[in-house]
């Protein structure tokens, strides 16, 4: 069975210095037929104006991925860490038993766009941590490429939950296949760009689910940027 969740139909909210999309219920924005999908459960699309962001702000008992697109990010967090985090970067903090970050636009002249992801953990309670890796455009160009495992298999950050995390930059012409395991579900979001996912068009800010499905065919259609989830 296959769900798609359209851009236009996302929770939006303008602050002026943030203009955000939350593709499942988020803050004032409540739908409850979109609390989320298995473990995943926040997907927000955020744009920051220039030196603006989050003051520092509390975390409990959440896996918190960062993904920017454009610009870059600024985070602080109560572990005493310190990055920026760019296109290519992905970052992962396990809030676990509490931890305070702050995040900015590290740019006083651009504008930071980015994707903050949820998950809800396997197990809480359990020590905060914090990991920040690169993948390169190579990595990633016409192919599914593991940014987020369980186990942190083949160079990818480690989330504490079984979830397989793949980032793929596609373009026209090209063809991605990814095999769903019995009992496991999917979920694409679309950063950039349009594809075609088993003869459904998604385009940016878009999503789908993919439960009781064997097999994901992924084709280009605009060039642009992909994640893909695999759940449990």
């Amino acid at each position: 069975m296959i769900t798609i969740r359209k851009a236009a139909e996302r929770g939006h909210a303008d602050h002026g210095w943030l203009n955000t999309y939350h593709t499942f219920s988020f803050a004032n924005y409540y739908d409850p037929r979109f609390m989320g999908f298995r473990d995943l459960r926040v997907i927000n699309e955020d744009r920051v104006a220039p030196g603006e962001g989050f003051p520092r702000h509390p975390h409990q008992d959440m896996e918190i991925v960062s993904y920017v697109l454009a610009g870059a990010l600024e985070h602080k967090d109560s572990m005493g860490t310190g990055s920026v985090i760019r296109p290519g970067d992905v970052q992962r903090m396990s809030a676990g038993t509490g931890v305070t970050h702050s995040e900015f636009n590290h740019s006083r002249n651009e504008e930071l766009h980015f994707l903050q992801i949820w998950i809800l953990p396997a197990q809480e309670g359990t020590a905060p941590s914090y990991e920040q890796k690169f993948f390169s455009p190579e990595d990633k160009e016409g192919k599914l490429r593991l940014i987020g495992s369980p186990d942190g298999r083949d160079g990818s950050v480690t989330i504490g939950q079984d979830v397989n995390l793949y980032a793929a930059l596609v373009h026209p012409g090209d063809a991605l296949r990814h095999i769903i395991r019995s009992r496991r579900h999917a979920w694409v979001q679309v950063a950039g760009g349009s594809i075609m996912v088993n003869g459904h068009r998604l385009d940016a800010g878009d999503g789908l689910a993919a439960s009781e499905e064997e097999l994901l065919e992924i084709s280009g259609v605009k060039a642009g940027e992909i994640l893909l989830f695999d759940l449990a």
